[in-house]
């Protein structure tokens, strides 16, 4: 049996071989095409064996095909194949026997980059583990989406601004995740995508962005998976990079302008060509990453010297950049302080075609939001409004699905005992109870109210922490740079915390909000002064790389046992993981098959049962739900211990605050107001203007 087999850049000729400038004449191939049948009776050429029937998909009249002097198609013996996968299997054999550099036995990075034998073909550069590791998590998405299989109808006009999708089904590693379902996206909408951790909400972003739901290819989607990798390009080239779209729309619109000048699409074109106005765009770009925090100067840096974080932003700033005509955000918010949060937050109100956003943070998608999807149950259902809204008209639909409900159930009821009853009766009894027995079939043909499912309510406990006399923490004249020709990051510090103490701290970021909590546990020394802690306080921090302590091959179960071998039964900690909202078969999963909000969940647990007096927050809602969240927040109020909290979510400091710290300029000053009145100060730096609010400038 002979094989037809493409190579990369052949071209194949389509009509008359002297026209191969012509862009009608020829078509470009590369590595994916579909290759063609050959059925007798159509087509000729030289060199082909017989003739095609398509290609790529496209039908070939007989006779267009024909080919130049050099080789188009190779004839390909089964011998010749045979050898060649041989030969490629050998090759990849050798390969896994390499020693991969950068890397311990046991899986942990090394903190400093190695470099690889291999070059980096897109700039020549050797590969260094950063590349690497951006190679596994590429290779990791790739996994994902071939264990997700997707199925739907595209339902709305093909050429349409909206994108409607029915008989949706999406399953992954053959969990189904929604059967049966409609997605329902309009132009001009801003949708706040919520659910449990767990459900799928990033499964179906993931899905939607990579084009396996069917939404028309007009509408052009990004995508906001991960940060930007580290590379010798300053945050103001990676935004600029992103412009690639203007040239293309420009040779469109003057390919439309020879044809019709006055058509609909040109005019479409014309109108996306001012938005991005190249005499604007480095300026845009520029005002995008300053209200993400960056200052002028960073702007000029080099990515690879950011934080994993700071490059998040550099990516969230290119998706905001290129204005998308569907813009998919999975919690945005993370690794943002309240300044960015803010700025995000009026700068999304803006967004004028699709944006779907996935948010943890309730005070944003009140901001933010014109639409609710609720994923639930296997479906998506639709609210009309913000978050507020929603829970408003969730709550009244639920309340009455549930009138509705045992109405029907006590009619059943009374139906089949008259059945029971008389329908042995006489013959006028019998006849009702026939009647009655006819109603109720047509009732549970109609099909039934179902029963309201209530999401599962979860219960955080932090055990008791026992009494110690005040002080607790005292910080005398302190002072701190983190080397000796640095900028200072506090000076002369002085303040005092017990375990009535509920305190957030807020600031932009590089204030030193993660620092102080660092200071406190003693994780940094001071440069100046002293920190005196009671003997016997014991201190729990959560921060955003706890996730990293986790053993990813171990269940939550195992890790916890392992954690606490004083606990012997494995029902006792079932019980304790279950409270966290792990239950079932999460508790035995491996932790590296949960998701990151199931992580966190096994972090809080794990931090929960060291017992401490004092409670050190840094960022901990990142990647958790709303319901978890206020059940964090319901654990923390009960708390017997001390809290300080450092967070960019409003909501979770409006419930669980007492004080707020600014911390900036060196020092720390005790806000008149609360985490409301801050953010309206915010919001008035925005524009410009000082809110008429005098403050407390002292060591708290």
């Amino acid at each position: 049996m002979l094989r037809l087999e493409e190579r990369p850049g052949t071209r194949i000729g389509l009509g008359d071989p002297g026209k191969m400038g012509s862009g009608e004449a020829w078509a470009e191939l590369g590595l994916g095409s579909s290759m063609g049948k050959f059925p007798s009776g159509m087509g000729q050429g030289p060199g082909i064996p017989s003739p095609v029937e398509t290609f790529g998909g496209v039908c070939l009249p007989a006779g267009s095909l024909r080919t130049v002097s050099y080789p188009l198609w190779f004839i390909t013996m089964p011998s010749d194949l045979a050898k060649k996968k041989a030969a490629k299997k050998k090759e990849a054999a050798k390969a896994r026997q390499r020693p991969r550099r950068g890397h311990e036995e046991n899986g942990d990075a090394v903190t400093e980059p190695q470099v690889a034998e291999e070059k980096n073909e897109a700039n020549g550069r050797e590969t260094t583990e950063v590349d690497l590791l951006t190679k596994e998590l590429e290779d990791f998405e790739m996994k994902k989406a071939a264990a997700r299989a997707v199925t739907g109808v595209l339902a709305s006009h093909p050429n349409s601004t909206d994108a409607h999708i029915i008989n949706l089904s999406l399953t992954f590693h053959g969990q189904e995740l929604l059967s049966d379902t409609k997605l329902e996206l309009n132009s001009g909408r801003r949708y706040g995508l919520i659910g449990l951790n767990g459900i799928g909400k990033s499964m179906l972003l993931s899905a939607i962005g990579k084009r396996e739901v069917p939404i028309p290819e007009h509408i052009d989607i990004y995508h906001l998976t991960r940060e930007m990798p580290p590379s010798d390009k300053t945050p103001l080239q990676c935004v600029m990079e992103v412009d690639t779209e203007r040239a293309m729309l420009e040779r469109e619109a003057e390919r439309l302008a020879h044809e019709d000048a006055e058509c609909e699409k040109l005019m479409e074109l014309y109108e996306r060509l001012e938005e991005l106005d190249a005499d604007k765009a480095e300026m845009r770009a520029s005002r995008i990453l300053h209200g993400l925090g960056f200052t002028p100067a960073m702007q000029r840096k080099k990515l690879k010297d950011f934080s994993g974080g700071w490059r998040m932003r550099v990516a969230l700033a290119r998706a905001l950049f290129i204005r998308p005509f569907m813009l998919l955000l999975d919690e945005p918010t993370n690794h943002l302080d309240l300044d960015a949060c803010v700025w995000l937050e009026e700068e999304l109100k803006t967004f004028k075609r699709i944006l779907v956003l996935v948010s943890h943070s309730q005070d944003f998608l009140n901001g933010v939001c014109t639409n609710i999807i609720h994923m639930h149950n296997k479906k998506l259902k639709y609210y009309t409004g913000n978050y507020d809204q929603y829970v408003k008209t969730r709550l009244e639909l639920e309340e009455n699905q549930m009138k509705r409900f045992h109405w029907e159930q006590d009619q059943i009821a009374h139906m089949k005992n008259y059945i029971a009853r008389f329908g042995h009766g006489s013959a006028k009894l019998a006849r009702q109870a026939q009647s009655k027995e006819k109603t109720l079939q047509k009732m549970m043909a109609s099909g039934l109210t179902e029963r309201v499912v209530s999401d599962k309510t979860l219960s955080f406990y932090f055990p008791p922490c026992g009494k110690i006399p005040p002080p607790v923490i005292m910080v005398q004249n302190v002072s701190f740079k983190y080397t000796k020709d640095g900028p200072c990051i506090y000076n002369n510090l002085e303040f005092g915390i017990d375990l009535d103490t509920r305190v957030a701290l807020v600031g932009p970021n590089g204030a030193g909000k993660s620092t102080l909590l660092k200071l406190l546990t003693g994780e940094l020394l001071p440069t100046d002064g002293m920190i005196r802690k009671h003997s016997h306080v014991k201190i729990g921090r959560y921060h955003q790389h706890l996730q990293e302590q986790l053993d990813l091959d171990l269940s939550p179960l195992e890790y916890m046992m392992k954690c606490y071998p004083e606990i012997k039964e494995k029902e006792e900690m079932r019980k304790i993981i279950g409270r966290y909202g792990l239950t079932g078969k999460q508790q035995v999963s491996p932790i590296r098959n949960l998701s990151d909000g199931q992580k966190c969940r096994v972090c809080l647990a794990w931090l929960a049962w060291q017992n401490p007096h004092m409670l050190f927050l840094d960022e901990p809602t990142n990647h958790l739900d709303i319901e978890t969240i206020d059940a964090l927040a319901d654990a923390i109020n009960e708390f017997e211990g001390g809290m300080m909290l450092v967070s960019h979510d409003f909501r979770l400091i409006q419930q669980v605050a007492q004080e707020i710290w600014v911390c900036e300029k060196q020092t720390i000053t005790k806000w008149p107001g609360d985490i409301l009145a801050y953010k309206e100060h915010l919001k008035s730096k925005l524009v410009g203007e000082e809110p008429q609010l005098t403050r407390r400038t002292h060591n708290v």
